[in-house]
């Protein structure tokens, strides 16, 4: 990324923006005190919400809802309108701030193929997660308890039984937790009203549609080399997730193309760290091309329509050794960028691979042709080698640009830096295949190995 299109990122500005979010900050309020305690101020975000998605299909029923909520009727329709207005001006920002990234870097992206309309899901576990969502929403954040939270679990056990609704399910199932672990809510100082907002609009769409996130085609197969950029660790109490970022080379010549794969693992929260890794060893293809810097043959891999790869590990093999860092100044100008599926447009989830170089940083930001972008350190993630003290000391990062908080930032993935006057080059999974630094391992060595104690305790326990 050179100096000028970072500083026509930083100047875009698209009209809207700021008013939109407004907008989604006032029907957020509306949820932290619940719909059967609407005074005049939040009936007017209401009815704010609905002028704003007046002229488009959305319009009736979000005029319908705004107008019969707060007189006492609040229906399932009427919060699957007002949760889909929300959705679409969340989308409406996300579209204007990824046009403004492409724009910049001259990044071409597929149109998102409509699929055939379908009927929406209103049979079965799915009329019971609506019913839960309803309620939270009368009742609003401030005035959810024990007895409506823990009314979600049988709702989320039958959910959990249908493997098609697994989404729904882990989505009420973490929107739950979060709520019995922030309880009492009604005293609490401060809350997460915009997170639990997009966890309460996310599920309650996802109902409509039957689990599967905005009817997306059907995934097709591909074949060809992935060069890898770098792995973004998304780590929880009770999962990781090792998401990575690469260019895929198809066989039979055709365009090279941005793509994501993702592998899981289920946790404790006393697995943290390096032990991570451990948990996703069940991949062993994938953890060794991120430890040792190599691309991957493979094959019949199928490519869902939004530009991820479903990974299956036995359809990869080994390739040369090939540096995320060449890969990203050779392929990225020209690698085609995936469509985002229409229930995925969401700022929050902007998440596109740069490389900048030749720039100088404080630590909190970089500086590039007299611009200024900051540094998103806190989700360097705690299982790599990445600190934000190589981050200071770099100056070529390959990483992802990202849009919250109103502004955009750069998350490193790796980077490449002067430490004690010598050259290195640290990357986020150089540790896939277990701690190369020997202080480090020293350290893990006299903590134990959580995942292996734990092992050991639930063989015991199914021996029994």
């Amino acid at each position: 990324m050179l100096g000028v299109q970072l500083a026509a990122l930083l100047d875009a500005d698209p009209p809207g923006v700021s008013e939109a979010l407004d907008l989604v900050a006032g029907f957020d309020d509306t949820l932290v005190h619940g719909l059967a305690r609407l005074g005049e101020e939040r009936v007017a975000a209401l009815t704010a919400l609905a002028g704003a998605v007046a002229a488009s299909p959305l319009g009736p029923a979000v005029a319908e809802a705004a107008a019969k909520v707060p007189v006492g009727s609040v229906t399932d329709d009427h919060l699957a309108a007002l949760a889909g207005a929300r959705t679409a001006l969340f989308g409406a920002v996300h579209d204007a701030r990824l046009a403004d990234l492409d724009t910049a870097l001259g990044r071409t992206r597929e149109a998102w193929p409509e699929p055939p309309a379908a009927a929406p899901e209103g049979l079965g576990p799915l009329v019971g997660a609506r019913s839960w969502l309803r309620e939270l929403a009368i009742a609003g954040w401030r005035g959810v308890g024990h007895d409506l939270i823990s009314a979600a679990d049988q709702t989320i056990e039958a959910l959990l039984a249908e493997p098609e609704l697994r989404r729904p399910a882990v989505l009420l199932d973490g929107l739950a937790a979060e709520l019995r672990a922030s309880s009492p809510i009604a005293t609490a100082e401060r809350l997460p009203s915009r997170r639990w907002a997009d966890l309460w609009a996310r599920a309650l769409t996802l109902s409509w549609d039957g689990g599967r996130g905005g009817l997306a085609p059907p995934a097709e197969s591909v074949s060809g080399r992935l060069l890898i950029l770098g792995v973004d660790v998304h780590e929880h109490g009770t999962a990781v997730q090792a998401q990575v970022h690469a260019v895929l080379e198809p066989v039979g010549g055709a365009p090279a193309s941005l793509v994501r794969t993702s592998v899981v693992a289920a946790k404790v929260d006393t697995i943290v760290g390096p032990a991570v890794w451990r948990l996703l060893h069940g991949h062993p293809q994938l953890m060794a091309a991120l430890a040792e810097h190599r691309a991957l043959e493979v094959t019949d891999l199928p490519l869902l329509a939004g530009g991820d790869l479903v990974w299956h590990d036995d359809r990869a093999s080994a390739g040369e050794p090939a540096d995320p860092f060449a890969t990203a100044r050779i392929q990225l100008a020209d690698a085609l960028a995936p469509p985002v599926p229409p229930l995925e447009r969401h700022p929050v989830r902007i998440a596109e691979p740069v490389l900048l170089e030749g720039y100088t940083t404080d630590g909190s930001a970089l500086e590039l042709d007299g611009r200024t972008l900051p540094l998103d350190l806190d989700r360097l993630p705690a299982c790599g080698p990445l600190t934000p003290a190589l981050v200071a000391a770099s100056s070529a990062c390959v990483g992802l640009l990202r849009w919250d908080g109103g502004r955009w930032a750069l998350q490193p993935l790796a980077v490449r830096a002067t430490v004690k006057r010598k050259p290195v080059e640290v990357h986020g999974g150089d540790w896939a295949l277990g701690i190369t630094d020997p202080k480090v391992a020293k350290a893990e060595a006299r903590a134990g190995d959580a995942v292996a104690v734990l092992r050991e305790r639930a063989g015991r326990l199914l021996r029994k």
